[in-house]
């Protein structure tokens, strides 16, 4: 088998952190005021000079490890005083900025692991030389409270296995929605924005709402082409609430807005889901896990809600006898649809292999490798959950497979691996 393993590793750093809105219930009976009022009054009865050194304080330990800070506590400022019904004009800019860093808070979202990485082509493909490739890369990302967001990273790779990411920015930002309620519970399908100063690489999606709440887990994401030829980018990933999962899609047409929806249906209430990269025989389809332990094809009139589908991988080989799943969607080859598979074998060891789904029919398998192309060994073993290799998605460039893949549920390493040998491989 043509595997090329890059010596690059993606690790965990707590050093990356955001601003995040520090959200205090502000309920009052009308007697007592609630905590919100409070504090904004705490801040207004201080004397200018108090302000003033409070805000020192404040800016001298955080301003330098965030991006515009003085406006971030603006913008927050602004969504107090609407939600209190202030009087701005009558409030020094020391004060606001003061009241609005009570309401915020730092968070390092990826101190605990990168993981679970997905690639597609970027959508700016300008200036490239020939046999090389911009790519966006998107992350499951875990910080405090094991909570997971979606991070991005661009990059270029070539034909002859180089891999070149770009830097992450000195400074992250958080994508959000306009008008968020005044106790930050947000419900149902919602719309992010990326800051419009920030780059896709220090862009960073939390949960939203409050199916969202303890994660956003595993993003599948595929360039879309639709029957009248536009395109998008759509990924389908796990809303998790600490008790209650649902499959939600995440779509964007410029990585500017970004639509996150919950689907609906049976096949909606599993996690796994990935997306073909088009209509096939006019309907959309899926790869999905739904008994959590077979492979089923999923078909859907639209994008939002999915019935059950037709079993059609089950566990075979050594490797993978404990339960199979995708790692990521299918891709388009000459010789019909490429399915990237993980298995699940004795001492419960992820490795990754791959499937040949017929391009018309891709009900019929038309072939599997009987060993993994991937498995967890040497380096690819220690970590927060051991001898997990797992990824969420890969591309195909030229005659080989750009694969990155999550180890060990902590960092990400890359590899190459030959399609033609890939297919030589399969039963």
């Amino acid at each position: 088998m043509d595997l090329f393993n890059h010596r690059l590793r993606l690790h965990a750093d707590p050093s990356r952190v955001v601003v995040r809105p520090f959200h205090i219930a502000s309920t009052s009976n009308g007697v007592v005021p609630s905590r919100v009022e409070r504090l904004v009054g705490e801040v207004l009865e201080m004397t200018i000079e108090e302000a003033r050194d409070e805000l020192e304080i404040v800016l001298k330990d955080f301003e330098a490890r965030h991006w515009q800070t003085r406006r971030v506590f603006m913008t927050r400022y602004a969504e107090i005083e609407e939600q209190l019904q202030l009087d701005g004009s009558q409030i020094s800019d020391e004060r606001r900025q003061l009241i609005g860093a009570y309401f915020c808070h730092e968070y390092s979202y990826a101190a605990a692991a990168l993981m679970n990485p997905s690639a597609v082509p970027h959508f700016d493909q300008s200036g490239m030389s020939e046999g090389s490739m911009r790519i966006l890369m998107s992350m499951r990302s875990v910080g405090e409270g094991h909570i997971s967001s979606v991070a991005f990273r661009e990059g270029i790779i070539t034909d002859d296995h180089q891999l070149k990411l770009a830097p992450e920015p000195p400074f992250a930002t958080s994508a959000d929605i306009h008008n968020r309620p005044d106790d930050g519970v947000v419900d149902g399908p919602v719309t992010v924005h990326r800051h419009r100063d920030s780059t896709l690489s220090g862009t960073v999606i939390f949960p939203i709402t409050i199916a969202q709440s303890k994660g956003l887990e595993d993003l599948r994401i595929v360039h879309f082409t639709h029957d009248n030829g536009q395109q998008e980018w759509i990924g389908t990933y796990t809303a998790y609430n600490g008790s209650v999962i649902q499959s939600e899609l995440m779509r964007t047409r410029d990585f500017r807005a970004f639509d996150l929806v919950p689907m609906t249906g049976p096949a909606a209430r599993n996690k796994g889901m990935a997306l073909f990269p088009r209509k096939v025989g006019g309907q959309y389809m899926m790869i999905g896990r739904q008994d959590g332990e077979n492979l089923f094809l999923l078909k859907s009139d639209t994008l939002e809600h999915w019935d059950e589908g037709e079993r059609i991988l089950t566990p075979v080989f050594p490797w993978e006898l404990v339960q199979i799943g995708n790692c990521g969607p299918p891709i388009e080859l000459d010789e019909g649809w490429l399915l990237l598979t993980h298995g699940v074998g004795a001492m419960r060891k992820y490795s990754i292999g791959a499937a040949l789904l017929d391009k018309n029919d891709p009900s019929k398998v038309l072939g599997r490798t009987r060993e993994p192309i991937l498995a967890a060994k040497d380096q690819d073993r220690e970590g927060y959950v051991p001898n997990v290799v797992y990824s969420c998605g890969a591309i195909r460039h030229g005659n080989a497979l750009f694969l990155p893949y999550g180890i060990a549920d902590s960092s990400i390493g890359f590899a190459f691996v030959g399609i033609d040998d890939l297919l030589r491989a399969m039963a």
